[in-house]
């Protein structure tokens, strides 16, 4: 009876996944370029998958740019310019001091004992500059995220370390909201009491109330996975919404907390149609509508949106949002995979497919 049972289970998960699997893995898959079968990005003015990159959600030439130059000769200097001549309002210096850290973090796991030496001289050789140290404790909340296991004795001490150092650059930068952001991914690994968290998200507020990146720290530690629960995210985000000033993107914040919580397996046929997705989706689309063109963070959401129109098989919307950030992968969803460029490929592909077969072509692709 059992195994009956057992039976008709499989069955009704088939029916339900099915679809979507086939779809994703069969009517759509990776091929050798070249192939017959294979899609032509350069039909749509697509960046091919090898191109992609990676490190960022969308185009910031200056700092691409300096981050050359800081590899190349291993000189922390230029990097230091950049940072001191970013302004501390805005989602800017945010964004670069991540792209810093994060590119001595990969040098680091590329070359053991090596790699990032240029971040180690910058800190020796200018310990009071207020850009090394908001890269520095950065650095240390990426490496005890990429290089050890939550809740290990290693990753507390690392995470305990960049909580020193983000004190350290908040003094040396009054008014800069980066080190509070900082602390934000460090208190969701060292399990801040909620009390804790509302202390240091009171700083940031006093620093930053609209900043789209804290509130997208902020929300993965209210999220279920980590200290807080689906309705505790849910309230944040919507809170954060409710309040946003005119142009802001905190209106997508919504959409964030649905993706937060996706199930893994999603036996529900509709649910990307479901009024919670549909609601988040559409207040995500009336963001970016309203938000300024060079918003740095309007990339973030137009990628979140391409999943979400893949998945609800709205692909004249999806194609909308993917000409506007093609090129560019460094962002949710897309880094949650191990290779997110082959990842961001397949839902491209989706979309075009989509697309196409309900009339769309590359004279018709939005603009």
């Amino acid at each position: 009876m059992e195994i009956l049972w057992f039976l008709i289970a499989l069955c009704m998960l088939a029916a339900v996944a099915g679809p979507f699997v086939l779809r994703r893995r069969g009517g759509i898959r990776q091929v050798a370029p070249g192939s017959p079968d294979a899609a032509d990005p350069d039909a749509y003015g697509f960046v091919r998958q090898e191109e992609l990159d990676i490190r960022l959600p969308g185009p910031d030439q200056d700092l691409l740019d300096v981050l050359d130059v800081v590899q190349r000769s291993q000189d922390w200097r230029a990097a230091s310019q950049l940072l001191a001549g970013t302004p501390k309002e805005g989602e800017v210096r945010w964004q670069r001091v991540q792209a810093f850290a994060g590119a001595a973090s990969l040098e680091l796991a590329q070359q053991p004992g090596v790699g990032g030496a240029w971040l180690r001289k910058w800190r020796a050789e200018a310990p009071k500059d207020a850009g090394g140290a908001a890269v520095h404790a950065e650095f240390l909340v990426q490496q005890a995220w990429r290089s050890s296991t939550a809740g290990t004795d290693d990753f507390r001490i690392i995470l305990e370390e960049a909580r020193t150092v983000c004190g350290e650059a908040a003094l040396l930068a009054p008014g800069d909201p980066v080190p509070y952001l900082t602390e934000l991914a460090a208190a969701r690994g060292l399990g801040y009491s909620p009390e804790e968290f509302d202390r240091l998200w009171a700083k940031v507020m006093d620093h930053a109330p609209a900043h789209m990146g804290a509130h997208i720290a902020a929300l993965h530690y209210w999220c279920e996975k980590w200290h807080g629960s689906r309705e505790e995210a849910d309230r944040f985000a919507t809170a954060a919404a409710a309040r946003a000033p005119q142009g802001s993107l905190l209106a997508a914040l919504p959409l964030f907390a649905v993706y937060e919580h996706l199930p893994e397996v999603n036996l529900v046929q509709g649910f990307y149609r479901s009024a919670v997705v549909t609601k988040a989706v559409e207040g995500a689309l009336f963001a970016v509508h309203a938000a300024r063109p060079d918003d740095p963070m309007l990339a973030h959401v137009r990628h979140l949106l391409v999943l979400f129109l893949v998945r609800m098989e709205r692909w004249s919307e999806a194609m909308a949002q993917l000409v506007r950030v093609d090129g560019h992968v460094g962002a949710l969803p897309w880094t949650q995979d191990p290779d997110p460029a082959a990842e961001y490929t397949v839902y491209r592909a989706l979309a075009v497919a989509g697309y196409e077969a309900n009339g769309g072509s590359p004279a018709t692709l939005p603009h």
